[in-house]
């Protein structure tokens, strides 16, 4: 027996050092070893349940571990499983349709029969989508349906939300419903939502001009906000489409506010576009299944699932990843069920995790560091590796990494997923040392407090691992710095209050 660097007992066995302190290390960099267990020994992270592992990138190989298989929840880093084993089940080709349909018959300028309009889940599509639609129609001849306009969102249940999500959570952009028929008003795909903009009037004190972003008669919008220098607060009441919009502002200002029913919202929306085109549509509007006959009249076809991974990881987007879980299986259950029949490949035993849906909000959801370890791993073996890895962000460079790690060598280097829920922070990567060594790494935070920024924690992880060339190193850009304690209400899931309507934040003062 020896004493390690720390003073921890040490045994070796199948060539690592495991010591009493939870951590193992290759036989040769104690000085890594010391460096991590002396992050993890924060003050910060006292009463908190940390797991980290460290492994070689292209042969598994442990170099680092601590409570590296006690599963708890990881927040998004849960998207780094639902990504790869979509693209193993549905493939990087895969598209989404919607699509115009009809069983009836043409006569004339006129449509015998109903008009459907069926949705295939593209979260990606827009107002101007939509419009085309209504636009092919309209140039094929049709003037007038005699019939109704058919909603046919049955491609998905009608389970909006998955088990284990935050009621309070429902008004915000991130935890909007998932829908077959969705509209995404923005360019980062915030499926579900709208746009509210609020601008201020002509003078001090007048009420405040407020629009939402497609137009649409699916929402309602109470306003009570002036012209002035107060902020503007907008939130929309839970369980219905009433949208509240109060306090002040002097310059326009816009937020997302998600929608109870996207389908509703879709269906306005095609309504307007109808009518731009001087179509009318005689029998009103109803919902259900389109005949199994009808032929198709108009399609839009959607960016390809290894499209649509950059924005889901780069942003977090969490409509998109339970996109993924319902086109997998209809169902979050179902899907989850599909999906998992691929996770034997990514190294994960299904029997061995609790996943509930795909953006990782659950609060159900239970996995390990060594589980999504061993997904980044298994992912440099598939063929569509390359574009999946450059979906993910970028230490200082790009999406929910864009404000971290900045000025180290982590910079640009480090590849990885972050995850924050109340109480919960992970990082998990990609990361290449000084020495050219290609390392991937999970750390995952439970019980963690917000004012004790557990997202510096996670870059002085990485600093490190990026710095290790055989020399003890911890960037000071990034030490553990007590922040002034705010509400627990302030991150309840991915995003904090302040910037609910933008992508993820680092918890560290900037997004």
């Amino acid at each position: 027996m020896k004493l390690g660097i720390l003073g921890a007992v040490v045994a070796v066995t199948a060539g690592l050092t495991l010591t009493s302190s939870g951590g193992a290390v290759a036989v040769g960099n104690e000085a890594l070893t010391a460096d991590l267990d002396t992050i993890l020994a924060d003050n910060a992270l006292k009463g908190a349940d940390v797991g980290l592992v460290v492994r070689d990138a292209n042969s598994g190989e442990v170099i680092y571990t601590r409570q590296s298989s006690r599963r708890s929840q990881v927040a998004s880093n849960m998207k780094l499983l639902t990504t790869t084993t979509a693209l193993d089940l549905l493939g990087p080709d895969y598209r989404w349709k919607t699509e115009l349909v009809s069983a009836g018959t043409k006569t004339g300028t006129a449509l015998n029969g109903d008009l459907v309009l069926r949705g295939g889940g593209d979260p990606t599509m827009s107002r101007l989508r939509y419009q085309q639609l209504a636009d092919t129609l309209k140039a094929s001849g049709v003037t007038t349906v005699n019939g109704a306009l058919v909603i046919d969102d049955t491609k998905f249940d009608a389970q909006p939300y998955g088990s284990g999500w935050a009621w309070d959570d429902e008004p915000y952009s991130y935890s909007a419903e998932t829908s077959a028929l969705t509209l995404s008003p923005d360019a980062k795909f915030s499926a579900g939502t709208v746009v509210v903009r609020v601008k201020p009037g002509a003078a001090a004190g007048a009420p405040a001009v407020v629009t939402t972003e497609p137009a649409n008669d699916h929402v309602q919008i109470v306003s009570t906000a002036t012209t002035g220098n107060g902020g503007v607060s907008v939130e929309r009441e839970h369980g219905t489409n009433r949208i509240f919009v109060s306090g002040s502002t002097s310059v326009e200002t816009t937020a997302l506010a998600s929608v109870k029913d996207p389908t509703g919202l879709v269906t306005s929306v095609f309504q307007k576009a109808l009518q731009a085109n001087g179509i009318t549509v005689t029998g009103g509007v109803k919902r259900q299944k389109a005949p199994a006959n009808a032929a198709v009249l108009a399609t839009d076809t959607s960016m390809t699932l290894s499209e649509l991974i950059v924005p889901l990881l780069k942003n977090s987007n969490n409509m998109l990843a339970e996109v993924l879980v319902k086109t997998a299986g209809g169902s979050f259950t179902n899907g989850i069920n599909q999906l998992s029949t691929k996770w034997s490949g990514l190294g994960v035993d299904p029997n061995a995790v609790e996943v509930f849906d795909g953006s990782g909000m659950s609060r159900l959801d239970q996995f390990s560091p060594d589980d999504l370890t061993s997904v980044l791993v298994k992912a440099k073996t598939k063929p569509w590796f390359a574009a999946w890895q450059a979906s993910l962000p970028v230490a200082g460079v790009d999406g929910t990494l864009v404000n971290r790690m900045k000025n180290t060598p982590a910079a640009g280097n480090v590849k990885a997923k972050t995850g924050s829920l109340s109480g919960v922070s992970g990082l998990s990567g990609y990361v290449k040392t000084q020495a050219g060594r290609e390392l991937v790494f999970s750390v995952v935070q439970n019980n963690v407090l917000l004012f004790n920024s557990p997202k510096n924690i996670e870059d002085r992880i990485a600093v490190r691992l990026a710095s290790d060339g055989g020399t003890q190193l911890v960037s000071p850009q990034v030490q553990s710095v007590p922040q002034q304690r705010k509400a627990p209400a302030q991150d309840r899931t991915e995003v904090p209050a302040k910037e609910r309507f933008d992508v993820e934040c680092s918890w560290i003062g900037t997004c």
